[in-house]
């Protein structure tokens, strides 16, 4: 039988990587987001790659829009398996440069987005006593850094929140899982869409990793949902252990580098079109895809996430390679002449 997985913010990025991966097993995929063209094309490719596919206009900051999608989805396809979180906003610029207003519309989507559509789930889920909710998070929901304070204060509480929930799920012995993916750089179109007031046009801090990488993560995250997060890419392992290691230092650094390492060195108009309030990619629009703009300088792989994806092996390997010393020290002890 088909899986039913519902992802928000599927219309681009991560969410549409994601789908993509999912239909290629065959799933059947709710597909929510605002913007129709990039819900159109996205279900286009789903059905292409060999599964069923339902896109369901939805702006999750607003919690019955995702109770009536997530009960469309059940409709068409039966109960949620696999929900994924995924959908989000930000703006770009200083803290003091951001309305109170931008700032909200920024929370309700990145943070109580999560919120909403991680209860509609666990509405289906917890009678059932199956299912699996995945968190796209980021590196920067555990090291905030400037220009994006909105953006990193609603990640920070999603891992709070899914923290918490997945404690009280093991307080009731649920089998329904519940796990974060915390991402590094991803080449999404974000950063030609996102409200933006610095000079020069926003870009993911280097190193930079293609939605594929991101999707791969959250599949199999699905599948084994025990962890209670995965790390995708090394620059995501070296954030979170420096942020431990030596947090001072650190905000030096961001402090020192962080506004030129976001910006290209491109020129932006100042009222250039954003997505905060409505979608670039709406019935008048056009589909932006999965990948942004940095294509020539993301990466296809991380053998981190790769090697994450196989604790055992990496284990064995270790072990091996420690045992192997062992041994070799030994035989060379034992090839010494006395003393």
């Amino acid at each position: 039988m088909a899986q039913t997985v519902v992802i928000t913010g599927a219309s681009a990025g991560i969410g549409r990587a994601t789908a993509r991966m999912f239909a290629r097993r065959g799933a059947d995929v709710a597909l929510i987001a605002r913007g129709r063209a990039g819900l159109d094309a996205a279900a286009a490719e789903v059905v292409e790659l060999g599964g069923r596919a339902l896109p369901l206009p939805t702006d999750v900051a607003d919690h019955a829009q995702v109770a009536e999608a997530a009960g469309a989805a059940e409709a068409a396809f039966g109960p949620v398996d696999v929900w994924v979180n995924a959908a989000f906003t930000s703006v770009f610029a200083p803290f003091t440069d951001i309305t109170p207003q931008e700032y909200r519309r920024v929370t309700e989507v990145c943070y109580l987005g999560f919120v909403h559509g991680t209860r509609v789930a666990l509405e289906r889920m917890l009678p059932r006593d199956t299912g699996v909710i995945v968190q796209v998070g980021s590196a920067l929901g555990v090291r905030s850094i400037p220009l994006q304070s909105a953006y990193c204060g609603a990640k920070h509480a999603v891992n709070g929140f899914t923290s918490s929930i997945r404690t009280e799920l093991m307080h009731r012995h649920s089998r329904v899982r519940i796990t974060v993916v915390q991402m590094p750089a991803v080449n999404t179109p974000q950063f030609s869409w996102v409200l933006s007031r610095l000079p020069r046009h926003p870009q993911p801090v280097p190193p930079i990793y293609q939605p594929e990488v991101a999707a791969r993560a959250v599949v199999h995250a699905a599948d084994h949902p025990r962890r209670k997060q995965y790390y995708v890419g090394a620059s995501t392992v070296a954030t979170i252990l420096a942020d431990k290691v030596a947090p001072a230092l650190l905000d030096r650094y961001l402090a020192r580098t962080g506004f030129d390492s976001q910006q290209t060195d491109e020129k932006v108009a100042a009222d250039r079109p954003d997505n905060l309030w409505h979608p670039l990619d709406g019935p008048d629009g056009h589909d932006f895809g999965a990948h942004g703009a940095f294509d020539a300088r993301s990466a296809e792989h991380s053998p981190q996430a790769a090697l994450a994806r196989h604790p055992c092996v990496v284990a064995a390997a270790l072990a091996g390679t420690v045992l192997g010393a062992r041994g070799l020290r030994r035989v060379l002890a034992r090839g010494q002449p006395a003393r």
